[in-house]
């Protein structure tokens, strides 16, 4: 008889937190800092408080999950007889998955009968969340760890992430556009559509001028990756920093266009949004192209 186990997610899953207490997902979270202050663990910031220290020109920094913090976990469910499914942040954003074999190699050498399955989810935000919500479905379908672990491996790469960002500078912060980009697009008002790849690492793949064209256009831009999952999207996942309304405007355009049984909007996590600035939207669906 196969043992129980938990699943467990990093912070930056985007998904509203009550998802994880009702599906007793357990989680480790990764510190942010803004100002030289660190939030993320004992202390933490509103996303209006967060990204208006950022519109006020906080700088900001961002950790990969701790190993003390993973380990600890680790260790405490594998005291209580269970074995483990762990997904994280891509690898190609964050070195969270190293830290993570690091600790499971250790927990199931101390704990014998202890089982762990780390899944590099190549996603990131809600793209990570998708992936969170399909294990979920998957445990409550009776699948095995061993099963879990398998289909996720095939379903990630199915998990399309279509994002714009309201300010370059932010991309610039972090080394995604030049500094001459990053002036030039925000002297003409030049916003870009990014993707993750299948290495999941971020993609400029166009540039729009205008806020809301750019939203429009990346809406548009679903049916290029949607293929055979055109009308079967059981759900989309709408993520944004700090930008209530230009979410519920693309809300409208995702219902009208594609008509999903079920969208969860949410915040991006500081962890994520530090990257990108405030006014991120973001949007995860099922696709035959990430």
């Amino acid at each position: 008889m196969d043992r129980d186990y938990v699943i467990v997610a990093d912070s930056t899953n985007d998904l509203p937190v009550e998802f994880s207490k009702e599906n007793d997902v357990r989680i480790i979270p990764l510190l942010y800092e803004i100002n030289g202050e660190t939030y993320g663990k004992e202390r933490d910031l509103s996303p209006a408080e967060f990204y208006g220290k950022m519109r006020d020109g906080g700088l900001t920094k961002t950790a990969a999950a701790n190993i003390d913090d993973i380990t600890n976990l680790f260790e405490e469910i594998a005291k209580e007889g269970k074995d483990i499914l762990f997904m994280c942040l891509s690898s190609g954003i964050s070195s969270t998955v190293g830290n993570a074999i690091i600790c499971k190699n250790d927990v199931e050498q101390r704990y014998p009968e202890c089982k762990i399955k780390v899944i590099d989810s190549l996603c990131a935000s809600g793209g990570q969340g998708m992936l969170l919500y399909l294990a979920v479905q998957n445990k409550k379908a009776g699948l095995s760890l061993e099963e879990n672990a398998e289909k996720l491996e095939i379903d990630k790469m199915h998990i399309v992430h279509k994002f714009t960002v309201d300010d370059l500078v932010y991309l610039y912060r972090g080394g995604r556009v030049s500094k001459t980009a990053a002036t030039l697009g925000t002297m003409i008002n030049l916003k870009p559509l990014l993707h993750v790849d299948n290495e999941g690492k971020l993609v400029v793949e166009a540039k729009v001028r205008g806020r809301r064209k750019s939203l429009m256009q990346m809406i548009k831009n679903f049916e290029t990756s949607m293929g055979q999952y055109r009308d079967k999207q059981d759900l989309i996942i709408v993520c944004h920093a700090d930008s209530e309304e230009d979410a519920n405007f693309c809300v409208d355009m995702i219902k009208e266009r594609y008509n999903p049984k079920e969208i969860i909007v949410s915040g991006v996590t500081p962890t994520i949004g530090a990257h990108s600035g405030p006014g991120t939207i973001a949007i995860f669906f099922m696709g035959d192209i990430r």
